[in-house]
Formats: structure tokens, sequence, C-alpha cells
């Protein structure tokens, strides 16, 4: 049923595109000498060059698994209250890129830090490839800005690591009740009558790896073991997978201290404007944009280097 629906809207979206590009020749045959419709007509193909962009990387998605949801989570690192709010800011960058691709999301676990910002965020994101184009971002972001916090105004860094996971269901791998360690908690952070009165938080401990899940978003006990469940599915699968595969390497990439030298990319507010993905060499100065969603350029880029070169053939 997946590959039935990424096949259906691959068609809906060229056969769009197809209409729309039939429709701007027309007009432009007709209005070619109007510099107000010519203008409106080159901002038009301009957005279908973008939606051109989009489809060419459906057809970059190899493995299996880049049609699935996604778990997605964003963990600050070194710099304190500093990186705890780089970490709510990069939330809202997401979420709005998610938005764009007309993605869906919901909050799974969100910890609110007491000063400011966020110590850790954990999402499910679903629609037509959403692991597929949120892969590219797994891995340390790095901050430079002057901080809002330093009363002497000096410069800071400021760091937080993403990790994206597809998400399995239970039947495609075997977890052994026995290996699990399941522990409840009361809550912390803001929230209803529950919150440090009721033991509402879960802690999943996978035994053999480990891997530790924890959540704390719902009120309801059973919601938060639920969800605790389905993200570690999805990184025990991660790990498992990427251990045959012969990646350990690979694994514990995004896994890496969240600290200087391990960053992917670099988001420059202060003393110029650039933000640069340190894997493919992409850059862009217009960081209000990044900030806002559009990271584009950065997956596309990233997803162009996993395409296998075409072997060249003599004549």
């Amino acid at each position: 049923m997946r590959r039935i629906a990424a096949a259906q809207d691959i068609i809906n979206r060229v056969g769009r595109l197809e209409s729309e590009l039939k429709e701007a020749s027309e007009i432009q045959e007709l209005f070619r000498t109007d510099e107000t419709v010519i203008k409106e007509m080159n901002e038009h193909l301009t957005r279908i060059q973008q939606e051109l962009q989009a489809l060419e990387e459906r057809g970059m998605f190899s493995s299996p698994e880049d049609a699935r949801a996604a778990i997605f989570s964003i963990h600050p690192g070194a710099g304190g209250t500093e990186s705890c709010d780089w970490t709510e800011m990069l939330l809202r960058m997401y979420t709005r890129y998610i938005e764009n691709q007309e993605l869906s999301f919901r909050v799974l676990d969100l910890q609110a830090n007491e000063e400011a910002g966020i110590k850790d965020v954990i999402l499910e994101v679903t629609g037509t490839n959403a692991y597929g184009l949120l892969k590219s971002e797994a891995g340390v972001h790095r901050l430079v800005r002057i901080s809002p916090f330093d009363t002497n105004q000096r410069r800071h860094t400021s760091f937080a690591a993403v990790s994206v996971y597809p998400v399995i269901e239970e039947i495609e791998i075997q977890i052994d009740s026995k290996d699990l360690r399941i522990d409840t908690f009361r809550a912390g952070g803001h929230g209803g009558q529950n919150v440090n009165k009721v033991s509402s938080a879960v802690r999943i401990t996978h035994i053999p790896t480990s891997i530790v899940v924890t959540c704390q978003n719902e009120r309801s006990q059973f919601q938060n073991k639920q969800n605790a469940l389905k993200i570690l599915y999805a990184r025990v699968h991660a790990f498992y997978k990427q251990q045959q595969d012969g990646e350990r390497r690979k694994l514990q990439a995004t896994k890496t201290d969240i600290a200087w030298g391990h960053q992917i990319r670099s988001y420059v507010l202060f003393p110029y404007l650039l933000v640069k993905d340190h894997r493919t060499g992409v850059e862009t100065h217009d960081v209000e944009g990044v900030m806002n969603g559009r990271i584009e350029p950065f997956v596309h880029a990233y997803l162009t280097q996993l395409v296998p070169a075409r072997p060249s053939t003599s004549s």
C-alpha cells in the first residue's frame, strides 16, 4: 500500500506539472509583450522548477525504508541554556520544513528546559517519503551567534544533535519482553494536575543494546508507554540493521560528542550570515529563509550524493 501511494503521488505530481507547463506556454504566446504578465509567469516557472526538483528527489529514494514514517529527535549538546535554546530554534525550523513538504507530525515527547529552550524533543513524522526526506538531517548542528543570555553580548557557539529513524512495526522485529526493563516515574516540567503527583512518565531500557527511551509528554502512562515502544522499535531496528550491514561506524556517527569537530552543518549569525553544510559544501547567506524551514537545497544535495554514479560508456 505504501508503494501504491508513492506511485500515485508521483503520477499526480507529473500530471499537474504537465498541465501547468502547457498553460504557461500558451499564456506566454498570448502575452509575450506584456511585461507584467511575463514577470508573473517567471515567478510561476520558478515555483514549477522547485516542484520539479522535489519530484526529482522522489527518484532518489532507493531504500525501502525511505517511504516510511520517521522518528525525529533533537537533543542539545555542549552549551547549556544556549544549546537548549538552539534546540527550540531547530524544532521550529524543522516543523516548518515538514509542513512545507506536506508531511504531518505529532510530538511524542518534549522536555522543556527550566530557564529557556528545550532539553529534548521527539516527533513522529508521517507522509510520503517522510524518512527519505529527513534522513539527511541526522548529525550535529552548530550555531554561532551573539548570545541573548549573555549580558556582555559575547559570541557563543551552541550545538544540538538530530537523530532520525524509520518507524518499524512490531511485527517486523521481535523483541523479547524479558529484554525490556520498564520504569515509571513522575513527570516533570509544565503540565496538568497529574505532574509530580502520578507516575505517568515511562522509561524503557532494551538490555541487550543498552538503548534507553523516555516518554513523559502524555498524561496517560499507557500512551507514554506506547510512544516509548514505538521509538524503541525504531532505534533497535536501526541498531541491528546497521550492525548486520557492517556499518557500525555509521551507526555511531550521529552519537558522537555533540560538540566542536562533529558538526554536519554550521549556522553562523555573527560576525556574518552563512549556513554551510560540511558534507556537501552547499551554503547560503539566506539565514532567515533557512530558519523558516527552507532547507530544500541542503536536503537535495545530500540525496544527490547518495545516488550511485552511472558508469561511463565509450563508443
